[in-house]
């Protein structure tokens, strides 16, 4: 997870790596339940001596499947291919199943740092970060941050530091 050792400048070491909050899989897991269910409950109500049985099971587990990489695999797979890794140079922010995309948000062009928390995710203890910086894209919205109080604060700090020369913030 996060940025390899090797892709790394000199002097730059991680601070903190981590993926969006599992809260982000309580939806896929919950599709992955019912489609068993729902599956289970077809075929055992699919009647042996049915003329066309074997046709309806291997339908049932058809569907089955396409639900379940759907609504379940896909989603789990995005979940685990997002990382975020904050380092004491940059803000990286990677995507992607098949094709990667990789967002580095140098702290020197950090403008602010903020975070919303709705009700729930004040209890979860995850959020929304927002980080506006002097480049194109302008503010990224960065969505179901884990421990976001504490990541906020962190980046905050590698900013302050990254401004005020001490680059290595330690």
């Amino acid at each position: 997870m996060g940025l390899p050792e090797h892709h790394l400048t000199t002097g730059e070491r991680v601070v903190h790596s981590f993926h969006p909050h599992w809260k982000r899989l309580v939806l896929p897991f919950v599709a992955l339940l019912l489609v068993i269910a729902a599956s289970s409950a077809a075929l055992l109500f699919i009647p042996t001596d049915y003329e066309y049985a074997g046709f309806a099971w291997i339908a049932v587990a058809v569907v089955s499947v396409v639900a379940l990489t759907l609504w379940s695999f896909i989603p789990y797979l995005r979940w685990k291919t997002t990382s975020y890794t904050l380092t004491t140079h940059r803000f990286n922010i990677s995507t992607g199943i098949l094709s990667k995309s990789d967002d580095d948000i140098p702290l020197t062009k950090v403008n602010s740092v903020s975070s919303d928390q709705s009700f729930v995710e004040r209890m979860l203890g995850c959020g929304t970060l927002v980080v506006e910086s002097a480049s194109d894209k302008g503010e990224i919205n960065l969505r179901d941050i884990p421990k976001i109080q504490a990541v906020r604060s962190e980046l905050f700090r590698l900013v302050e530091d990254a401004s005020d020369g001490d680059i290595d913030g330690r």
